[in-house]
């Protein structure tokens, strides 16, 4: 029977290889997915076979959750731990032996790091066939839970994949290192999360290691993290200060204690019963309960109310009670703070995985209980609901400025836009572009509304563009099955999309037009954030034959990485890739050149300067009077340099027709006699205007010509940063009537910034001397953990021979609170905007933690040297440039125990004598 199916599948045309070669082969037969096999049959071949007749799962059982941490903290390892629990897998992977299911990139497993985030979905609790239905009371994770989870990097330079994975997430498990407590990274990703107000909770991993802290962790992440730490498992350590072999569970007042082996087998204990084997445990368990209820209480009244109902004992307040609570403190979308509960194990061991596992249900948001997703239509912002329901519809029409006698017309406007959105089938973000060499595009897209369909039209609000969807898939790291449609609040792939990008908005309407109708296709889902890049390498093609062929794979690679840029020098003609530290480069040149194939080779890696204005340029006019494209333009533009600081710079005026903040620069459009008004349909209009342009053209133009002037500065060449320009249009002066084009325009524009720019070394006009400009060098905050030993060589090397400053010794200093002036500057923009920056820090005495066994003399072994050898923290300011290839030199330094990571503080400018250095050596003095 199955062969014949398998004939029928080929002969009808609808076989879709989704395996790699030794791999078992997928194919849809009509709308059932059916899997077949020519080997022996492999674990996730089963898996997909039994779990996909329920894929459409109900959104109150489906958790979309990223794993979020620092590097080396135990991600991975807990993702591969809970594909096994779950049946996915039914062998338990290793990332270093390179055998784990997310981590399938050669260079990822040869590296033994994350570089890319992998999306997987799986079952839990495992679904066993037989329909089960739980009690009223029974929790959440009683019943099987769809759950599509993606494992992200921890590396500083991966720090996009991190931003866009949240951008479409619904919770987060942040793992810390038991040992190493609350990183410099974890706090980079955990104020990112916060940016999109995620949910998250805490697992505490690793603390099976000699020095592993569990009590100073929590207290940690009070200080650091800046949240009420909600203590819901406590770690078991046999004799009070043994071996680590389970977790005390203050939730459901037991003990677990895991067997030698796979974890599979757990012996649960109650409190009577542990009392008589730890009877300190026992105690501490009790002192966890009343901890926890007792936070709890200060932020929920209705444990308040459970509370008083069992005669105010800790102890008889039901389990399922502390459970309900903890999620609506987790979930609270408003308030000072939120508690973060937190979680004990060893992923490692294969300890304290599975209730890790039970909390995502039972506590993190489905996507009917997350905040309602921003989107704009037609320059109005609102929420995805209040579209849907047509209320932004009625707001946007509301704002324009309606003539009397017109309100008939304007209602007869909305109730068009009303029957408009009722066209809309479904909408999506796309998160994600991988190139893969056998399915070709892969389109990672999470849908907000409705749903995404086989064969469907989808038009790309951001692009305009309208493409088809022949086939979508759902993800399995690198495997995949195919589906007919990915339903409201799933993540899966669309193949074969030519030019959609990372954080395009993608609609699908009932109609399947070409074009959705208005105002259905302004609709956009809020965009995600790209930082900037601060280093960059030459890129040469082996040959002239090959350059264009080097092109290509770079558009691919800047597709599938917004992060990275490519520009051209004008000077040298080098081709330059910009990115986000020097493993981004490094991982980007082997993508480039092993599985892109192209034939290249890359140069040493350099810094990305900026250049600011030391000065006034005074106020430059110029008239743009040339043929573009065999066609007459002729526009006119006055622009004015000065030097910006968003701190100490005045206002803009209020009048000004716009004001755009974009990589560090500012610039002001003012427009005084334009004389713009809104009309009937929202829109902005000038009499004065040529009636062949529009407000919004004109103001697009101009800006875009001020940009790409301020992309070359006049002396050294590099992009300008700190600069304010401001563009005066005067119609009378400025406009010719038909010649007048938005190319003619934006080339105005960019000629009188050039000109003003280059008036800053020759200052002719005001007959003084010229302001010039100056050289300005990325400023790092770096973070270094070393051990006491080697604590004097690091910090001279720092302050001497790198020209750095320390901050602070053994100090919490979150990474955020030296954020710079201009977000756009940040390797992680949202990272900065902190959504309570001005409550002040949690008191750490003020907080239950459990005592750290280990924390005593007494203990042998390693313990020992650790607590006479304690990890010490650096943070400092240091010039990026001395910052390249700094782990050898640290490594060396601190007998290979030295780790780092930093990010971008903000563009500094140089001093006279380093300048002169700099540029020597750019000149060639190397």
């Amino acid at each position: 029977m199955a062969s014949a199916l398998l004939l029928r599948a080929r002969d009808s045309g609808r076989a879709a290889r989704c395996f790699g070669q030794s791999r078992p082969k997928c194919w849809t037969l009509g709308s059932v997915p059916t899997l077949f096999s020519e080997s022996p049959r492999c674990p996730r071949l089963q898996y997909f076979s039994t779990a996909h007749p329920r894929l459409k799962a109900d959104l109150d059982r489906t958790r979309n959750i990223g794993i979020i941490a620092h590097i080396d903290a135990g991600k991975t390892t807990t993702t591969e731990r809970m594909l096994y629990y779950s049946g996915f897998t039914r062998r338990i992977g290793n990332v270093d032996e390179g055998s784990t299911v997310t981590d399938f990139l050669p260079a990822e497993r040869a590296r033994g790091i994350t570089i890319q985030s992998a999306a997987i979905t799986f079952h839990w609790p495992p679904e066993n066939g037989a329909a089960t239905q739980p009690g009223p009371e029974a929790p959440r994770s009683a019943s099987s839970h769809l759950v599509n989870l993606i494992d992200t990097p921890g590396h500083a330079d991966f720090t996009f994949e991190v931003l866009r994975s949240l951008r479409i997430l619904d919770g987060a498990v942040c793992i810390l290192d038991g040992v190493a407590g609350v990183e410099a990274q974890t706090e980079q990703v955990w104020h990112q999360a916060s940016t999109y107000n995620i949910p998250r909770i805490v697992y505490v991993n690793k603390l099976d290691r000699d020095g592993a802290a569990f009590g100073r962790t929590v207290r940690e992440v009070a200080s650091r993290l800046n949240g009420w730490p909600a203590v819901c498992q406590i770690p078991w350590f046999e004799g009070g200060n043994g071996t680590f072999t389970g977790v005390a569970d203050a939730i459901n007042l037991q003990g677990l204690r895991w067997e030698a082996g796979d974890g599979k087998m757990v012996k649960r204990f109650n409190l009577e019963e542990l009392d008589k084997v730890e009877h300190q445990l026992g105690q501490e368990l009790r002192r966890a309960r009343i901890a926890l209820v007792e936070l709890l209480s200060e932020h929920d009244d209705t444990i308040v109310e459970k509370f008083f109902e069992c005669d105010e004992d800790h102890l008889k307040v039901s389990h399922g009670d502390i459970l309900e609570s903890i999620r609506r403190c987790l979930l609270k979308s408003s308030g000072a703070r939120k508690i973060i509960p937190i979680f004990a194990g060893a992923s490692f061991r294969n300890i304290g995985v599975q209730p890790l596992l039970d909390s995502v249900p039972d506590l993190l948001p489905s996507p009917k209980e997350t905040p309602d997703p921003e989107v704009s239509i037609g320059g109005v912002k609102g929420s995805l609901r209040s579209l849907l329901s047509s209320d932004l519809i009625v707001e946007q029409k509301e704002k324009a400025a309606p003539a009397k006698g017109k309100q008939k017309k304007k209602t007869s406007v909305v109730a068009d836009s009303k029957e408009a959105i009722k066209q809309l089938k479904g909408c999506g973000l796309a998160f994600k572009v991988v190139n893969d060499a056998k399915r070709g595009v892969l389109v990672y897209v999470r849908v907000y509304s409705g749903s995404l369909d086989r064969h469907s039209l989808l038009y790309n609000t951001n692009l305009n563009v309208a493409e088809r969807a022949p086939r979508l898939l759902r993800m399995y790291a690198n495997d995949a099955v195919e589906v007919e449609s990915i339903s409201e609040g799933q993540i899966g792939v669309v193949v074969g999309l030519k030019h959609t990008r990372t954080g395009d908005t993608l609609v699908a309407c009932s109609t399947n037009r070409q074009s959705p109708p208005e105002p259905l296709n302004t609709l956009q889902l809020r965009p995600i954030d790209i930082p900037p890049p601060v280093f960059f390498a030459s890129v040469e093609p082996h040959s002239l034959s090959e350059e264009k062929r080097m092109h290509e794979s770079l558009a691919l690679l800047l597709r599938e990485d917004p992060s990275l840029h490519v520009s051209i020098d004008e000077d040298s003609g080098q081709t330059l890739l910009s990115g986000m530290g020097e493993l981004h480069l490094e991982i980007a040149r082997d993508r480039l050149i092993n599985d892109l194939k192209a034939k290249a080779s890359m140069g040493r890696i350099e810094i990305g300067y900026r250049e600011c204005p030391l000065g006034q340029s005074g106020p430059v006019t110029k008239i743009f009077d040339r043929e573009i494209a065999g066609r007459k333009g002729k526009a006119g533009c006055t622009s004015l340099i000065e030097p910006f600081d968003p701190e100490t710079s005045s206002a803009p005026d209020a009048n000004a027709l716009s004001v755009v903040t974009e990589n560090g620069n500012q610039v002001i459009l003012l427009a005084p006699e334009l004389q713009v008004e809104i009309n009937k349909r929202g829109q902005e209009e000038s009499p004065i205007i040529p009636g062949h342009l529009d407000v919004d053209a004109v103001r697009s133009a101009l800006q875009n010509g001020c940009l790409a002037a301020l992309a070359r500065g006049p002396q050294f060449t590099f992009p300008m940063h700190s600069t304010r320009v401001t563009l005066t249009i005067t119609p009378e002066s400025h406009f010719f009537g038909a010649e007048t084009t938005t190319s003619a325009l934006s080339a105005a524009a960019r000629l009188a910034t050039s000109t003003a720019l280059q008036n800053l070394l020759s200052n002719v006009s005001n007959a003084s001397a010229s302001p010039g400009s100056c050289l300005m060098e990325p400023l790092m905050n770096v973070i270094i953990s070393i051990d006491e030993s080697s604590l004097g060589a690091v910090v001279h090397d720092i302050s001497s021979s790198r020209g750095g400053h320390i901050i602070s010794l053994d100090e919490d200093i979150p990474i955020t609170s030296t954020t710079i002036s201009t977000p756009s500057d940040n390797v992680s923009p949202t990272a900065s905007t902190d959504p309570e920056p001005d409550l002040p820090p949690i008191d750490p005495s003020k907080i239950y933690a459990p005592p750290d066994p280990f924390q005593s003399s007494t203990v042998s072994g390693a313990s020992v040297l650790d607590s006479s050898n304690p990890p010490r923290t650096i943070t400092a300011k240091v010039p990026l440039k001395e910052m390249v290839g700094y782990l050898k030199h640290l490594r060396s330094l601190s007998a290979g125990r030295g780790t780092f990571v930093m990010s971008v503080d903000r563009f500094e400018k140089m001093s006279a004598p380093r300048q002169k250095a700099v540029l020597a050596e750019l000149r060639g003095g190397y």
